[in-house]
């Protein structure tokens, strides 16, 4: 006998068209579901393109734009919004992608009703604060994070160092759930050559390309690094550098790098073509959950440059399918980049290894994975919280710090 679909309700304050890691992890996740035949219902904050009317699957409430992130918001509804609509139509269980209002609020509500909650640890917002001049928030903000993740059935998390890393600060009842690729999309054989005209690059030439956001946490200084320091060493190379994104930092990046490509964010086909038509893919952060878009480079067939942990850690196995260095040695992100830029036939081979192992990295397993989690939730006894107000002073003096 078939195990009985499930109603599940997503809340997250991102969520395609908008483009980054969550919102697309959110987008496969979702439409993984409903392929398998459950109800998913959405809470989100509404978006610039959403239709007056979004249907009785989706509750779009206000939002307010983070700062330094345009495009992104904070999601605002009321816990009492979310009683009524969960008492007239009552989830199975509860997704809460985001630990901002809009999520804290969702938590309150499900366990009001002792509706299940798994939750998933997708940003490192502890760790961002540092790199905003917020630094003494750090500790407030670990102290949030983790009383929120404690209140749930679980706490979804992308990579092994991931876990581990939260295990230190103190998080506990962490199950590791990673990411998978789309690689009819993304695969080698969208490489364009017109685009490369583009570019001005010939076949022979280097594409150095960086996909993501342009913010401080990604650690894009290093770019700049790698870039002169492989003209330097091969001046008869044609070396360029190929910047797909957009973010706060793009306009200083343009400055400071005036010979490099920027191609602004890419999506779908488009994007998958721009991924193939690079070299080496290089990925200086050092504050990813995982960070997706070293699948989609490795299922493009790149050779992948990145710091060893994360979804690199994960997948990349150094010297066959890629280069890593040390989380925070520039100097051997750098040599790892010269190395393929050199060696055309180690090049070569680790892309072939590249795409291999990422074309066996698909999503229908992981959103197998997903729902097992979402029934295992289901099927343990909940908890009503009927007086949450021995809660209420942890949950102000935490509630302010996501906001920033």
């Amino acid at each position: 006998m078939s195990a009985p679909t499930l109603h599940v309700t997503l809340i997250s304050e991102t969520f395609p068209p908008e483009i980054n890691g969550v919102a697309t992890t959110l987008g496969r996740l979702s439409e993984g579901l409903r392929q398998r035949g459950h109800q998913v219902d959405l809470v989100r904050p509404r978006q610039a393109t959403d239709p007056a009317h979004a249907g009785d699957e989706q509750l779009l409430c206000r939002g307010w734009p983070v700062p330094g992130y345009p495009g992104l918001q904070w999601g605002q509804v009321s816990m009492h919004k979310l009683l009524r609509r969960w008492r007239r139509q009552r989830p199975d269980v509860l997704y809460i992608a985001t630990e901002g209002p809009l999520g804290l609020s969702a938590l309150r509500a499900a366990r009001r009703l002792g509706i299940a909650v798994v939750s998933g640890f997708h940003t490192n917002f502890q760790q961002y604060t540092s790199e905003y001049g917020l630094g003494l928030l750090t500790r407030l903000l670990t102290h949030y994070l983790r009383w929120f993740h404690r209140r749930t059935h679980t706490t979804l998390v992308p990579s092994v160092s991931q876990r581990l890393e939260l295990e230190r600060r103190g998080f506990d009842n962490l199950t590791l759930m990673a990411r998978g690729v789309d690689s009819q999309l993304f695969n080698p054989g969208r490489r364009n050559k017109a685009l490369r005209d583009q570019w001005g690059l010939e076949n022979e030439d280097i594409a150095l390309l960086y996909v993501g956001r342009l913010a401080a946490e990604k650690n894009l200084a290093v770019l700049q690094q790698c870039l002169h320091a492989a003209q330097q060493q091969y001046p008869l190379r044609c070396i360029k550098l190929i910047v797909v994104g957009d973010g706060p930092q793009r306009s200083a990046l343009q400055l400071q790098l005036p010979e490099a490509v920027f191609c602004g964010a890419q999506r779908g086909e488009a994007l998958a073509e721009h991924y193939a038509s690079g070299d080496i893919f290089l990925f200086p952060s050092l504050t990813e959950t995982f960070g997706n878009v070293v699948l989609e480079a490795l299922a493009s067939g790149l050779g992948v440059v990145a710091y060893d942990q994360a979804a690199a850690a994960q997948h990349i196995r150094h010297g066959h399918s890629g280069a890593l260095a040390m989380p925070g040695d520039v100097e051997a992100f750098i040599d790892a980049c010269n190395w393929l830029v050199e060696d055309a036939e180690a090049l070569r081979r680790v892309r072939l290894n590249a795409r291999q192992h990422a074309s066996r990295q698909g999503w229908p397993a992981i959103i197998e994975q997903f729902e097992n989690h979402l029934r295992e939730a289901c099927r343990q006894p909940q908890q009503l919280n009927t007086a949450p107000q021995a809660a209420t002073l942890v949950i102000k003096s935490g509630s302010s710090a996501p906001r920033g």
